[in-house]
């Protein structure tokens, strides 16, 4: 036991656990205060217990009642010992726990002469529902077993102390008792062994001075319960009479008023606080909804308007149908009167004039066409309605939030030079100058999400334009980790841990069928190739990075090594040409260094140094002097080659390794991590160096430790997944646009079977077209097309 001493040195406080703890302890923490009820003895012996006299008067009033009321029937009570009660709130409610009954009170009160005779094992009278047991207190239990040995101790009158028989428990021995309960309910002590002293004095009925001082009236009420000779002490209907009782009866009523009161007042506040808590909240989501409904309309009108400046197409698109057909019928009837009047024309072909009448006869009006291309894409855009309302939603709270500073610093303006305040966002505001530049931002972003829905609709799926059948297919090391095509886009290189760089003709391999597709060009190295990138001048040129770190040049039609760069010092990731300068290259490492070569130069010109592995880098597409890193440490980091010792900004967001960097255009960078997710970033949108909030989140595919490839092509971000399928996004959604998984067949049965083992390995895309190239770990490659 870890004893808790005072300030003076004194002893254990009460109420604290000792060596010799209940073993039926626990379960009486804290109930009073959650509203259970405990033990007359727990709710006497809390630590820091204040004491209240009118609650106290209240105790001690219930418990003497039914002594009372066991002394009316001529039944001596003998156990009137606060472990026998049980007090519940509110108004400390005290209910007796033992029955009432002589052999009860003798059985209790025998052999109870001494602390030495009692029996410390005695266990206490309990309820059914555990009121009784010890309490637990910061996870030890109360020592109820040791207090009650010394409570039987305290309530034993001197006759019963005297009368070693276990006959002297009278009614006279009731009342002393009741006194020593008085003397406990008014007076608390800090330490048990303040309080063994006291009880020891209270048998001499010697009372602790700050009792007769602060409680004069309780005090000679109590040596008046106690007194030594039995015949002296009050019956129960005197004590009850008493004027001590009946002063403090009034009194107590009104506290219990008072606190009835209070509760009721604390219920009506409670309650009000959570109907004012809940109007909040939904004031709240009115509001919102408010809001909702008025950019809606804004964005309504904006389209309605946009609709009725193209009006006049619609009507020229209409007449132009009107004349088509009105036209076939005259050049039926002209065909037909040149035929009797001409006879040079008496040897046009007859059937292909027919055939011409009955495709005159089938022209479909363009608004009947326009009405039946809605209705397909309809469906579609029913099927992901409740995706493309988050990303609408989400793309058009980015937008307010853009504009909000910027249009509030107008309405400002606006309204000091007229003196009068400046509608919302869904109210006209056309005689002011904001309407001007407000406008376009509100056209551009109908335009922006209009022109995604319709590259988001106008693909159902991906199919196969050509499968790359292989002679070495079921090699287990044809894990296909990069490829790309050529200037040109005729040819395409994949290369991966076979060590070999292979050169296929698009053409070749797209229009012709053939049992075994062979490379036009293969060319060996000594180690696994991470990644190639083709030269986009010079059409023979292609980069490689290997397992060994070394970084080369090949000349295509040579099948040769022209350039080897062995810099650095741990195996390379990736390598990409500037597309403006095709003589700039550069490369990541796993040892944490960028090298930046140039082709006219021998060894690097350039090198940076991060913390953590580089897993990819490329050149910004319009500039030679920028270039974006990938990093091991979640992070993307954007560097100026003209000051290569720190980034000019760095991109935060992603929780696992950044395994791809590409660039959407000059401002704008798609990253790829292994925490299942793609991220669209916007250079420009912070001037600061570091930028925490991506603009677009592409959740949907799977990716926790592989690298699975990442292409972009004209708003389109591919990347492969660890489930083995192929996913298209679109820049302007956060969802899939498309999705296509690789079968794999048993090679026995030939049936179709799940290998969780096969992911994709690398996807591109062919320039800036609807064709990809895709393949997996298993080296099976294939040209899909999104159709």
């Amino acid at each position: 036991m870890e004893a808790s001493r005072d300030a003076g040195g004194g002893g254990r406080r009460w109420g604290e656990v000792d060596g010799e703890a209940a073993e039926e302890g626990g379960g009486g923490a804290g109930r009073e205060e959650e509203g259970g009820e405990v033990s007359l003895r727990e709710w006497l012996d809390r630590p820091g217990r204040v004491v209240e006299a009118a609650e106290c008067v209240h105790v001690f009033r219930q418990v003497a009642e039914a002594v009372a009321i066991a002394h009316a029937q001529g039944v001596v009570v003998g156990s009137a010992r606060p472990s026998c009660f049980v007090v519940s709130p509110p108004f400390a409610r005290v209910a007796f726990i033992e029955s009432a009954s002589g052999s009860d009170a003798s059985s209790s009160c025998s052999g109870s002469d001494a602390s030495d005779d009692a029996d410390p094992d005695a266990s206490p009278p309990r309820r059914g529902d555990g009121a009784g047991r010890g309490e637990v207190r910061g996870g030890k239990a109360f020592p109820l077993r040791s207090v009650l040995a010394m409570e039987l101790n305290w309530y034993t009158s001197p006759e019963e102390a005297e009368d070693s028989g276990g006959s002297g428990s009278t009614f006279a021995s009731d009342v002393y008792r009741l006194g020593v309960l008085l003397f406990e309910l008014f007076c608390t002590f800090e330490t048990v062994e303040e309080k063994m002293r006291a009880m020891a004095n209270l048998r001499d009925r010697v009372l602790p001075p700050q009792l007769l001082h602060k409680w004069p009236k309780e005090a000679s009420f109590c040596q008046l319960l106690m007194h030594p000779v039995p015949e002296t002490r009050p019956k129960m209907s005197e004590v009850l009479q008493s004027d001590f009782l009946n002063q403090s009866r009034n009194n107590l009523e009104e506290h219990e008023a008072a606190l009835r009161l209070r509760e009721e007042i604390e219920e009506q506040e409670l309650l009000l606080d959570f109907l004012q808590q809940l109007q909040t909240r939904k004031q709240g989501i009115a509001d919102n909804l408010q809001d909702t409904v008025t950019f809606l309309s804004s964005d309504i009108n904006e389209v309605l308007h946009q609709q009725s400046a193209l009006g006049h197409c619609g009507n020229f698109s209409s007449d132009f149908d009107k004349e088509a057909c009105s036209g076939t019928v005259e050049d039926q009837s002209d065909c037909g009167s040149r035929k009797r009047s001409r006879p040079e024309l008496q040897g046009v072909d007859m059937d292909e004039q027919n055939r011409s009448l009955e495709e005159c006869s089938r022209t479909v009006p363009s608004s009947v066409l326009i009405q039946e291309s809605v209705l397909s894409k309809s469906s579609r855009l029913m099927k992901n309605f409740k995706k493309l309302e988050t990303a609408y939603f989400l793309t058009r709270s980015k937008l307010a939030k853009q504009v909000g500073n910027q249009i509030n610093s107008c309405h400002q303006v606006v309204k000091r030079a007229t003196g009068s305040a400046v509608g919302t966002e869904g109210s006209s505001i056309d005689d002011f100058p904001l309407e001007g530049q407000y406008g376009r931002r509100q056209s551009g972003w109908v335009n922006s999400f209009l022109e995604g829905l319709c590259k988001y609709l106008s693909f159902s799926k991906l199919k196969i334009r050509a499968e790359l059948r292989h002679c070495d297919l079921l090699n287990s090391s044809n894990l296909v980790c990069s490829a790309g095509f050529d200037r040109d886009r005729e040819f395409f290189a994949t290369a991966g841990v076979n060590k070999k760089i292979k050169v296929f003709e698009y053409n070749m391999i797209v229009n012709e069928y053939r049992d075994i597709h062979y490379p036009v060009v293969e060319m060996s190295n000594r180690s696994k190739l991470s990644s190639i990138c083709w030269n986009s001048y010079m059409k023979s040129h292609i980069a490689s990075s290997d397992f060994e770190g070394i970084v080369q040049v090949w000349d295509v039609t040579r099948s040769q090594v022209f350039v080897e760069m062995r810099e650095h010092e741990r195996r390379a990731w990736s390598v990409d040409f500037s597309i403006v300068d095709p003589t700039k290259l550069v490369s990541g490492s796993d040892d944490g260094c960028v090298k930046l070569w140039d082709m006219n130069k021998a060894g690097s010109v350039g090198t940076i140094r991060t913390r953590a592995n580089v897993c990819s880098v490329q050149f910004q597409p319009d500039s030679a002097r920028s270039i974006a890193i990938g990093s091991a440490d979640h992070k993307i980091y954007c560097y100026d080659l003209r000051n290569i010792r720190a980034p000019y900004c760095t991109l935060v967001g992603h929780t696992k390794t950044v395994s791809y960097v590409k660039y959407l255009d000059a401002s704008t960078i798609v990253s790829a991590s292994t925490d299942n997710s793609l991220k669209l970033w916007d250079l420009s949108m912070s001037p600061g160096r570091i930028i925490d909030s991506p603009i677009q989140t592409f959740t949907g595919h799977t990716n926790t430790k592989n690298f699975v490839g990442l292409s972009i092509s004209d708003g389109y971000i591919a990347t492969g997944s660890e489930t083995n399928e192929v996913f298209v996004y679109h820049k302007e959604f956060p969802m899939p646009v498309l999705a296509y998984k690789f079968n794999v067949a048993d090679p026995i049965s030939g049936h179709e079977i799940d290998d969780p083992s096969q992911f994709i390995s690398c996807v591109c895309w062919r320039g800036q077209s609807s064709t990809l190239l895709s393949a997996n770990s298993s080296g099976n490659i294939k040209i899909l097309e999104m159709d």
